[in-house]
């Protein structure tokens, strides 16, 4: 049940998007233990005064335009290890396919529960029994 939103630089090609919407897609399936075909995912390409991040970095990490953000709404309950196996998993996909710099890649993951969801009709599909 995840909703991915991915943000990067307008320049972005395709290429790089659809890299990074199969990396994160292939860790919510592989990893997180996520449904085949529950992909839902936005992308917002900005321009560079809409994408702002320290240029000095943040917690040892340093940061290019290239920078992109990926802000994932799922259900709540997947362990730490499996967090940190995710991040790493979408970062590493993302570098060997389209070598992007793994400092610039910025992943958040926002936990909520299944009452949170309608996927259409204005129906709870996972209400509470």
């Amino acid at each position: 049940m995840p909703l991915v939103r991915i943000d990067v630089n307008k320049n972005a090609s395709s290429n790089l998007i659809r890299a990074v919407s199969d990396a994160v897609y292939d860790a919510m399936v592989e990893v997180a233990k996520v449904p085949m075909h529950d992909k839902f995912q936005i992308v917002t390409r900005h321009e560079t005064d809409e994408i702002i991040y320290p240029p000095e970095g943040y917690l040892g990490a340093s940061y290019s335009s290239d920078i992109i953000f990926i802000e994932i709404v799922w259900l709540g309950g997947r362990s730490v290890d499996t967090k940190q196996r995710f991040y790493a998993r979408v970062v590493d996909d993302i570098h060997r396919k389209q070598n992007v710099r793994k400092e610039d890649v910025i992943i958040v993951l926002v936990d909520n529960g299944r009452e949170d969801w309608s996927f259409g009709n204005g129906v709870m599909q996972y209400a509470p029994k």
